[in-house]
C-alpha cells in the first residue's frame, strides 16, 4: 500500500488490487495474484477472523466436486450440467465452475486441507442433495474453516499486506469503472481511502438483513455497498433457509434431527407446548418427517406436503406467536415412547442399523454422533440438560451480486466472489458453494493477471464528492434522534416474518415501506457510541439491500412468478393448499417444465429497475485441440 495523499479530509493509499474479506475466496485470490507475478496486492477486512468460511460448517460440511473414486462415469460436461439443471444458472459459468473443480480441489489438498481418501488414493465421495453422482466430500464439520487457515498460511508466506479492522463503506466509481474503495476504521470511526484498478470483492452473503440467521454473528456482508454503486443484481429472490440453532447459530441438519428429539415451544409465561402434535398427521408419520428433515434440511415448498418442510412451517408459525422454540433432546415428543414399528421403513432400518434406539434423544444422539452432542457441550450448551432454541434461519443467498464468466460485474475492475457471487440458481448441489467460491476467485485472477496489472496509475481526482459525503454522515453519526440498533433490530426482524422462506405480497410491501421510511430519514438515526459509528454503516448497507431484495421479491410476484421451492409465494388463488393451514400458505409451483427466467436489478438513484433473460446454454464443445493450443499460447485463453 503507498501513500497518495489526502481527498477533502481522508487519507488516501493506492494499491493496484484490494481485496476486501478473509474467508476461502479472498485469501485464494491473494495467493493466487501472488504466485501469478502480481506485486501490489492489499487485504483489507473487518475482522480477520470473522466471516462464514471460518465460522459455520455443519453435521458434515459438504465440499461439492467432479468425481475422483469409484467407477461412476463422470465428466466436466456432466459436472456443468448438473448445475445447470439448477434452474436460472447460465450455462457458460456452470462450465467454468464444473472445469475448474479438480484443480481447485487438488490445490486444497496440496494445502493439507484433510479430505479424507481410502488406501488406494482415490478421494472418496458420498451423494448430497441435488447430486446424481457420489460428488461429495468432507472434512468435517469444519471444513471451510481448514481451507481458510490453510489459505491464509499461504497469503501469510507470501508476505502480503493485510490491513485489519476496517470496514468497506462505499466503492468509488467513475464511470461504471472502480476507482477505489472508502473505509472506515471500526475502532475510530475515522475514513480511509484506497485508489485501485481492480477491486476482489469477497465479503460473503448479506448476512445482516434477517434476524433469524445462521450466519455467524460476525458477519454482516457489503451487497448494499455494491448495489449502491451501481453493480447490478442477479436471482436476488432465491435463497437457501433451514432450521438453526440461535444461540450458538448452526445447522441443526444430519444426526439432530434424525434421532428424533422432542420439538417444543414456550409462551410468554413460560408454558410449552407440543405444537408438531397438533397437526393433522399421525405422531408416527410426524416423527418419520422429523426424521427426514436431518436429509432435506433446507426448507423446500416441494417437500411440504410429502416431505419434511411442513415442520419448517410449523416452527415458523409458533414463532408468528411470539412464542419461542426449542429442540428437546432431554424428552421423547408428547413425553411418549418412539413407536419403532410404525414409523417409516427408512426411520426404523437407518436407526436400528446405527444402534440408535436409546429411550431418549440424547442417548440416540450420543450413540449416533457423539461429535454432534460435544459441539453444542464445547459452545456451552449442555443438551443432556437444557433446551436449545432454533429457528426458521436464512442459510445462503443464491443469488448475489451479476457477473461474466471471468467473475467481473457490471462495474469494470468489480470481481465478486464467493457467496456475494450470482453463481447459483434456484437449487443447486450441496456443498457446491464451497467450489464457487474457489473456482470463482481463480476465474477472476486469471483475467486480472493477464489484463489488468502493470502500466497503472491512481487516480482520485474526481473522488471528492462522493468521499466528503461519507465524511458529512461520520462527523453526524452522534447527532440523529434514533438510535441505530433499535432501527436495525426493528428492520431485521420484520425481514424474517415477510420477506424469508414465508412470503407474503401484502407483508413485503410493508416491510418495504418500512425500509423506505428509514432511508429517506436516515440522517435522523445515530451511531450510540463514538467506537460504534461503523454499526451506522452497517445499518445502512442493510437497509440498501433489504430495499433492493424485497422489491427483487415483489416484483416477482407482480410478473406472476410462483413458488419455486426454497420460498413460498402465498397465492389464495393457487393450485396447492396444504392440509390444516391458513391461506397464507396456498401456492402455485412453478412447473418443472416451464424455462424459468432469470431476473436482474439495478439500483439506480434510489430506485430498483427490473429485467429478465432465459439463462444462457451450457456452451456446445466444438474444440479443436490444434486451435485452442494456439490460441492458449497467445493469451493464456483470455478471450
Amino acid at each position: 500500500m503507498k501513500e497518495y495523499g489526502k481527498i477533502s479530509e481522508t487519507a488516501v493509499y493506492s494499491a493496484e488490487t484490494v481485496i476486501v474479506g478473509t474467508g476461502a475466496a479472498g485469501f485464494n485470490a491473494a495467493d493466487l495474484l501472488h504466485k501469478g507475478g502480481a506485486e501490489d496486492i492489499l487485504i483489507v477486512t473487518e475482522g480477520i477472523k470473522a466471516g462464514t468460511s471460518r465460522n459455520t460448517g455443519s453435521d458434515k460440511q459438504t465440499y461439492y466436486k467432479l468425481s475422483l473414486s469409484g467407477s461412476d462415469r463422470d465428466s466436466v460436461r456432466e459436472l456443468a450440467q448438473d448445475l445447470y439443471n439448477g434452474r436460472c444458472v447460465d450455462g457458460d459459468i456452470a462450465l467454468v465452475e464444473a472445469s475448474l473443480s479438480s484443480p481447485s480441489f487438488l490445490r486444497l489438498v496440496d494445502l493439507g486441507v484433510p479430505f479424507p481418501t481410502n488406501r488406494y488414493g482415490e478421494y472418496i465421495g458420498y451423494k448430497t442433495d441435488h447430486d446424481p453422482h457420489r460428488r461429495a466430500t468432507s472434512a468435517g464439520p469444519y471444513t471451510s474453516r481448514y481451507m481458510t487457515e490453510k489459505l491464509e498460511a499461504e497469503v501469510k508466506k507470501d508476505g502480503i499486506e493485510i490491513l485489519d479492522g476496517y470496514q468497506l463503506v462505499r466503492i468509488l466509481t467513475e464511470e461504471d469503472r472502480v476507482k477505489g474503495a472508502l473505509f472506515i476504521e471500526r475502532k475510530t470511526g475515522k475514513t480511509m481511502a484506497i485508489l485501485c484498478r481492480n477491486l476482489i470483492l469477497a465479503t460473503g452473503g448479506p448476512a445482516g438483513i434477517y434476524s433469524l440467521s445462521v450466519y455467524p454473528m460476525s458477519q454482516f456482508g457489503a451487497t448494499g455497498v455494491a448495489l449502491e454503486a451501481g453493480a447490478m443484481g442477479r436471482n436476488l429472490t432465491e435463497w437457501q433457509y433451514g432450521l438453526s440453532s440461535l444461540r450458538p447459530r448452526w445447522n441443526v441438519s444430519g444426526s439432530y434431527m434424525q434421532v428424533l428429539p422432542r420439538f417444543v415451544s414456550v409462551d410468554k409465561d413460560g408454558k410449552e407446548y407440543d405444537f408438531l402434535s397438533e397437526y393433522v398427521y399421525s405422531r408416527p408419520e410426524m416423527l418419520s418427517r422429523v426424521f427426514l428433515k436431518g436429509y432435506q434440511w433446507p426448507f423446500d415448498v416441494r417437500k411440504l406436503e410429502k416431505g419434511s418442510s411442513i415442520v419448517d412451517v410449523l416452527c415458523y408459525l409458533e414463532g408468528e406467536k411470539g412464542r419461542k422454540v426449542y429442540l428437546d433432546f432431554i424428552h421423547n415428543p408428547d413425553f411418549l415412547p418412539i413407536p419403532w414399528n410404525e414409523l417409516s421403513q427408512e426411520a426404523r432400518e437407518y436407526l436400528e442399523a446405527s444402534g440408535a434406539t436409546g429411550d431418549t434423544p440424547i442417548k440416540r444422539l450420543k450413540k449416533l454422533n457423539e461429535p454432534a452432542y460435544s459441539f453444542y457441550l464445547d459452545k456451552g450448551v449442555d443438551l443432556e440438560k437444557e433446551y436449545l432454541e432454533i429457528g426458521l434461519c436464512a442459510q445462503h443467498n443464491n443469488g448475489g451480486l451479476l457477473m461474466n464468466t471471468w467473475w467481473e460485474s457490471n462495474i469494470k475492475g468489480l470481481f465478486p466472489v464467493g457467496e456475494c457471487a450470482a453463481s447459483h440458481g434456484v437449487y443447486r448441489p450441496g456443498g457446491s458453494a464451497l467450489n464457487a467460491g474457489q473456482c470463482g476467485s481463480r476465474r477472476a485472477v486469471s483475467w486480472i493477471l493477464e489484463k489488468c496489472t502493470g502500466d497503472w496509475k491512481p487516480d482520485g481526482d474526481a473522488l471528492t464528492e462522493k468521499i466528503k459525503e461519507i465524511e458529512d454522515l461520520v462527523s453526524s453519526a452522534l447527532q440523529g434522534e434514533m438510535d441505530s440498533d433499535s432501527v436495525y433490530e426493528e428492520v431485521r426482524k420484520e425481514m424474517s416474518l415477510s420477506g424469508s422462506a414465508i412470503r407474503n405480497l401484502d407483508a413485503m410491501r410493508k416491510a418495504l415501506s418500512t425500509v423506505d421510511r428509514y432511508l429517506s430519514s436516515f440522517s435522523s438515526i445515530k451511531a450510540t457510541s463514538e467506537g460504534r459509528i461503523w454499526s451506522l454503516f452497517q445499518l445502512r448497507n442493510a437497509l440498501i439491500t433489504q430495499k433492493v431484495y424485497l422489491s427483487a421479491m415483489i416484483d416477482y410476484v407482480e410478473k406472476g412468478g410462483e413458488s419455486r421451492g426454497s420460498a413460498l409465494y402465498s397465492d389464495e388463488k393457487g393450485e396447492v393448499k396444504p392440509r390444516n393451514l391458513d391461506h397464507r400458505f396456498i401456492y402455485s409451483l412453478e412447473k418443472e417444465e416451464k424455462r424459468p427466467q432469470i431476473q436482474e436489478v439495478k439500483y439506480e438513484k434510489g430506485n430498483v429497475v427490473f429485467s429478465y433473460r432465459d439463462a444462457r446454454p451450457i456452451p456446445e464443445d466444438d474444440d479443436f485441440f490444434e486451435n485452442v493450443w494456439s490460441q492458449y499460447r497467445r493469451n493464456r485463453n483470455i478471450y
